[in-house]
């Protein structure tokens, strides 16, 4: 028998839908993509923070489908707290067997899978108790009486509470758990993908022979840090939407660990670094450890001052200050006549090879530290006019402002 008309036309509807779904991928850079799969591969429970129609889910599917893992998709907000710490079933002799824990049907689906991507989806709009029951399932792996298995991936996805459905703040103790990545739409990467091509999710490649260095790299970042600010080891924040955020504590601190040693054994960038390291920890001791990972490969004043001539400045402004810094500074700590003179040394190779503006601070700084019975090098003679210059540009700019 002939199909009805309408039966034929939906018939016609699904082939043009298939084709609107059709898709593919190219490789292309994307910062916090990058950051994603860095982070997953690194097995740290992912948040991603963005606005309604952001495409995170769309980002998900698209991860899981990249990876070869098999996607649940779990609303958070939908659930009882028992759904994630299980149901109570008694057996047959509760008071010798204990009475265990079910779990859900979709963690024992993950169970036998062996492995797979779990998403957490709308987990603003989770109730407080739901968000307690979370605790174990993100930190812990355990839904009732399993433990999800190692090849499994926690990520989750959340709005804002000012545009999430009846949202609430993220508890502290469950923030803590995550690695925050705000996650915004790329208008190149719009227009691209809905011309049917996305960016390709790709795990990163570790260099196995990086993998010592690294994790020795990583440990030092980090302790170096806290060793010199003891105050950053655990600051929980004083207001509410930013205790559902990224701040530092000890579990922060040692997930940032490994994502620093992640990062360095796959050759991350430094924008993709600093999106992991901010997400972990928060933006104000994110920020220092950054700094404080940029000045550990600066050379030793000690070397430069032994030998001037060869010595090899950082192009980087903010960098090459810090060093010429650390020379006059310990000159001031160790004064002899032979080390004020190499100082000037490498004042006069920094100006030669770099901004004048970066040697006036440490010149009018080194020349404070003359004794008297120090002759003056004829290298001074070199940085007075860049000295004077920049007095008399600072004289301009006060007599200026005090005239407005």
């Amino acid at each position: 028998m002939p199909l009805p008309l309408h039966a034929r036309q939906l018939d016609v509807a699904a082939d043009l839908l298939a084709l609107l779904g059709d898709s593919t991928t190219e490789p292309r850079p994307d910062t916090q993509l990058e950051a994603l799969t860095l982070a997953v591969s690194a097995d740290l429970p992912v948040l991603l923070w963005g606005e309604p129609g952001m495409g995170k889910t769309a980002a998900l599917n698209q991860l899981a489908d990249a990876l070869e893992l098999p996607l649940t998709t779990v609303i958070a907000s939908v659930h009882e707290p028992s759904d994630f710490a299980g149901l109570p079933v008694v057996g047959d002799d509760p008071a010798e067997q204990g009475v265990p824990m079910a779990p859900p049907d979709w963690a024992v689906r993950l169970v036998r899978a062996g492995e797979g991507l779990l998403f957490l989806d709308e987990l603003s709009t989770a109730p407080p108790a739901v968000q307690a029951a979370l605790l174990r399932v993100v930190l812990e792996r355990r839904i009732g009486a399993l433990t999800l298995p190692p090849g499994v991936r926690i990520v989750a996805a959340a709005n804002p509470r000012s545009s999430a459905a009846d949202g609430w703040e993220l508890s502290p103790p469950l923030a803590n758990r995550f690695v925050h990545l705000q996650w915004a739409h790329d208008h190149d990467v719009v227009v691209r993908g809905l011309g049917g091509i996305w960016p390709r999710a790709v795990l990163p490649k570790l260099a196995q022979e990086r993998l010592p260095d690294a994790v020795a790299f990583a440990r030092r970042a980090v302790c170096e840090l806290l060793a010199v600010r003891p105050n950053l080891v655990h600051q929980l924040p004083k207001t509410e939407a930013r205790r559902g955020g990224a701040w530092p504590s000890p579990r922060s601190w040692e997930m940032t660990l490994r994502l620093i040693a992640f990062a360095t054994a796959a050759g991350a960038s430094r924008e993709v670094l600093s999106t992991l390291v901010r997400g972990t920890v928060g933006d104000g001791p994110g920020l220092e450890l950054l700094a404080s990972m940029d000045r550990m490969d600066l050379p030793d004043p000690e070397v430069l001052l032994a030998d001037p001539s060869a010595a090899v400045l950082p192009e980087r402004g903010d960098l090459r200050q810090t060093v010429l810094d650390g020379v006059v500074e310990a000159v001031r700590k160790r004064p002899e006549l032979a080390r004020w003179n190499a100082a000037w040394a490498l004042l006069v190779r920094a100006l030669e090879t770099g901004a004048p503006d970066l040697v006036v601070v440490p010149a009018s700084t080194l020349a404070a530290l003359r004794r008297d019975d120090w002759q003056v090098p004829a290298a001074i003679e070199r940085l007075a006019g860049v000295v004077s210059l920049s007095q008399r540009a600072d004289r301009a700019a006060i007599a200026a402002g005090a005239s407005r």
